[in-house]
């Protein structure tokens, strides 16, 4: 008897629930199909059975729609009575109170949610989400000033009221509220500046929002000048608006204020580098080198001085024979000042790579990393980077073969390492430049699996244009020519470069190495800082061989030259969304997708070309 009762239980309870799923079916169904009268009959139902917030709108929509004032007065005095500590429902009864006409009654539940607000802040700031959620912007309002009366100095409502301010248009009175955070307490500054960054379109130049705050930051910051806080908004402010020299100003200021020994300037000048002004970080960096040697940072800081002007040198590669040997000079200075030791291996790396590849002083340069070599205490590493340093330096002067001993070297020393990797790739293209393709391609088989992803990338490439071109003519004249140009770019011979894929456009026109001879004239151009010159190249590849395999590498280059060079964001965001949308399965596209983000954020919405 007792196993047949509960059977019969469950099956009750079965039936209930499959009652219960078709109930919500067909209010569902009705609802969706604007069947109101319907509707209402069975979320009455479900109502009855959960309180939830879900049935509670869907009942009361429908009874909006089909229902009398009686009714929803009820509905909504039953869901009040569901949920006493919830003033969102009080208010939507007022609300309902309002609609009918009932102003007394609706005006006596407003002003009797106010009166009784205690001092607590969770209940203030619910009371005011609740009415800004019902549209009621005034009496939100009022909510804050009685919970600010309440609270006093025990808690900031400052969020709060910023938040009225701002959908009411007072963006100088939310800009107040805002900085007055700071006041209660410094570590509010880190949460300010992430609003601060949504509330504020740093790349529209005249910014309403930018410059109410700005005023409002040196105003604070002439009354108390020794609120170290405004300044720093300040200087943060002039950073998201790429202003590094008023940046610069007012980190000097502070910095000579707090007596921080150049630690804030320091800070400042990499973020300068890393965003390209190094005109600047420069600044920043010699400020540093004035405090003089008592400074922690000022051998860092002279470091960096000599690292600027070696990116100046080898990124931008915009300067004049007698800046380039002032450069040198000062690279000189800091060496015998500092000696040539471990400590200044960077230094001296540094000096050598500009001497080689941008003085034309290959010997000397050379002679200096063989001295490096030898210098005690460096690490294995190091001594792998010098000798890297070393055989490039011997293909650029074409002792190649000498590279290609150093390079074996740094292969079978660290030969799971990202540099062991590097190294094979360069001995890969000695065999390559001279000809043997066979045994190159077995190296660049290899890499293909390498843990570097930028390696690996190159040994595809190169794996791909002698798997595409090699073998095409009968006696691979076209190819051997194109391998000869090769080196005599990375030689910088580029005259005689282009006179040998002159010849092979003229001799074989039809070849496949065309495209591959526009992005090498365009990297021998890039090389020489031509950029302009380098853009007429790929786009003319762009133009004559959109289909084949390097367009892709065109358009990356494209969006390098106008991001980093010619410093034209909107033309460098539409190259690399080309990728990301014309050629999905490249190998740029997850970098491309990286910079796209980083330019798209940064751009109006208007300036981003399509």
């Amino acid at each position: 008897m007792r196993y047949i009762l509960l059977t019969l239980f469950f099956m009750v309870l079965a039936l209930d629930g499959v009652a219960q799923e078709n109930d919500k079916q067909l209010a569902q169904h009705y609802f969706s199909s604007e069947e109101f009268d319907k509707a209402r009959i069975y979320y009455e139902r479900l109502y009855d059975e959960d309180h939830s917030k879900f049935y509670f709108n869907r009942l009361l929509l429908c009874m909006q729609e089909v229902g009398s004032d009686k009714e929803i007065e009820k509905l909504l005095k039953r869901q009040v009575s569901y949920n006493r500590g919830n003033q969102e429902y009080q208010i939507q009864l007022a609300k309902h109170y309002e609609t009918i006409g009932n102003l007394t009654k609706a005006n006596k539940i407003y002003e009797n949610l106010i009166s009784k607000l205690q001092p607590r802040s969770g209940d203030i700031i619910a009371l005011f989400n609740a009415f800004k959620s019902q549209g009621k912007s005034d009496l939100a309002f009022q909510a804050l000033q009685k919970g600010r009366r309440l609270l006093g100095n025990s808690y900031p409502l400052n969020f709060q009221f910023a938040e009225y301010y701002g959908s009411v248009g007072n963006t100088g009175k939310m800009m107040d509220e805002y900085l007055d955070l700071m006041d209660y307490h410094s570590s509010y500054q880190t949460s300010l500046k992430r609003i601060l960054s949504n509330q504020i379109d740093f790349t529209i130049e005249d910014s309403e929002e930018y410059e109410i705050l700005k005023a409002a930051l040196i105003l604070r910051t002439q009354k108390d000048p020794n609120n170290i806080g405004y300044a720093e908004m300040l200087t943060w402010l002039f950073i998201q608006r790429q202003n590094f020299m008023a940046a610069f100003v007012h980190v000097k200021a502070i910095d000579k204020r707090t007596k921080s020994e150049g630690s804030m300037v320091y800070k400042l000048g990499l973020v300068c580098v890393e965003n390209k002004d190094y005109t600047a970080a420069r600044k920043s960096f010699e400020y540093i080198v004035d405090l003089g040697e008592r400074s922690e940072l000022y051998l860092r800081a002279y470091n960096s001085l000599l690292n600027v002007r070696f990116l100046e040198v080898t990124t931008q590669r915009n300067f004049t024979q007698e800046e380039l040997r002032e450069t040198l000079d000062q690279y000189d200075a800091a060496l015998d000042k500092f000696g040539r030791r471990r400590t200044t291996f960077s230094l001296m790396m540094e000096r050598a790579h500009i001497l080689a590849f941008y003085a034309n002083e290959g010997i000397e340069a050379i002679e200096q990393l063989e001295v490096l070599i030898v210098i005690p205490g460096l690490t294995d590493m190091q001594l792998a980077e010098a000798k890297m340093a070393l055989a490039d330096i011997y293909v650029l002067l074409g002792d190649v073969w000498e590279a290609s001993l150093l390079y074996m070297q740094i292969d079978k020393q660290f030969k799971y390492e990202p540099i062991g990797h590097e190294a094979k790739f360069k001995n890969a293209r000695i065999f390559y430049y001279d000809g043997e393709f066979d045994y190159a391609q077995s190296q660049l088989s290899v890499l293909k699996r390498s843990t570097s992803k930028l390696i690996a990338n190159d040994a595809i490439n190169l794996s791909l244009l002698i798997t595409d071109n090699y073998g095409l003519d009968s006696n691979y004249i076209a190819m051997n020519w194109f391998a000869n140009a090769d080196l005599l770019i990375e030689q910088h011979q580029y005259d005689a470069a282009f006179v040998l894929f002159d010849s092979i456009i003229s001799e074989y026109p039809a070849h496949s190495l065309g495209d591959e001879i526009q992005l090498k004239k365009a990297y021998a151009m890039e090389l020489q800082g031509k950029w302009n010159a380098a853009i007429v190249e790929l786009e003319e590849l762009l133009e004559f061989y959109s289909e084949d395999i390097l367009a892709d590498d065109a358009l990356f280059k494209l969006g390098t030259i106008y991001e980093n060079h010619l410093l034209n964001p909107s033309k460098a965001a539409s190259y690399y969304r080309t990728i990301l949308f014309d050629y999905q399965g490249s190998l740029y596209s997850e970098e491309s997708r990286k910079r796209f983000q980083k330019l798209k954020d940064s751009l109006p919405k208007e300036g981003l070309m399509n």
